[in-house]
């Protein structure tokens, strides 16, 4: 393998926006390793199927990236195996939804730790490496909930807010190096997230997107790569919205 080939980290790398991530970048060649915490192998496996299939290296990891030992001891081995990490792609985020006078404690500390603590451990663990090498994109996965709220995810939407006034304190802090840190903050996407949600929920939310249509990871993805491409490296600390025009 090329000392050029781009080692791209991806959470949440499974299923979903991250997995068409980790396909988009493999058409440029990179080094994949994608990491997730699902109670099977069998996404993760089926990703990892798809990603050889193009013909890249791969690897994947079962990681509590909500955990900042584990994160620790994670970062650690990919460098160690594969030398460096140039892109950290942080999108692992769960939901427990409820409204807040019903929403329980465990419910709210589960959702910040996976959702916003994750994006503290993940990016803490990759910045002296990056740093050094004086070269890094981190793009952040918030949504338009951290933006302007959703009744019955108080505490998803304070997490994805929390990604995006970290992006920018931590952009600030590393520009310098040439590492640029990035969000974006998807509207109503079609995943295993939003699948199970009731027609009526869909229709409401599809008569407020101009574009009249439900967004795709791969509307995600292409945002996503772009960021971290030549093209946008005089651009950090910002929050590109991918909604439909949903919020403007």
């Amino acid at each position: 393998m090329s000392d050029s080939q781009r080692v791209v980290v991806v959470t949440g790398g499974s299923r979903g926006i991250g997995r068409t991530v980790a396909l988009k970048f493999a058409e440029e060649s990179a080094r994949i390793v994608l990491v997730h915490y699902d109670p099977d192998e069998s996404a993760s496996d089926e990703t990892v199927k798809m990603l050889r299939e193009t013909g890249v290296e791969v690897v994947s990891y079962k990681t509590d990236v909500s955990s900042t030992e584990d994160v620790k001891a994670l970062i650690k081995e990919v460098i160690g195996s594969l030398g460096k990490i140039d892109v950290l792609i942080n999108n692992a985020g769960i939901t427990r939804d409820t409204l807040l006078m019903r929403m329980s404690e465990r419910d709210w500390d589960m959702v910040i730790s996976v959702n916003l603590k994750s994006v503290y451990n993940c990016t803490q663990a990759v910045l002296r490496q990056m740093i050094k090498q004086k070269y890094g994109r981190i793009v952040n996965i918030s949504s338009i909930a951290g933006m302007i709220g959703n009744p019955g995810q108080a505490n998803y939407s304070a997490s994805k807010a929390g990604i995006i006034g970290f992006t920018k304190s931590v952009a600030r802090e590393v520009g310098s190096r040439n590492v640029t840190i990035n969000a974006v903050a998807p509207g109503f996407i079609e995943t295993e997230m939003t699948a199970d949600l009731p027609e009526s929920v869909k229709e409401s939310y599809l008569t407020n997107i101009p574009l009249g249509r439900a967004g795709t990871p791969h509307d995600v993805s292409e945002a996503v790569y772009w960021l971290c491409s030549e093209g946008a490296s005089y651009l950090t600390g910002q929050t590109i919205n991918v909604n439909g025009g949903m919020f403007m």
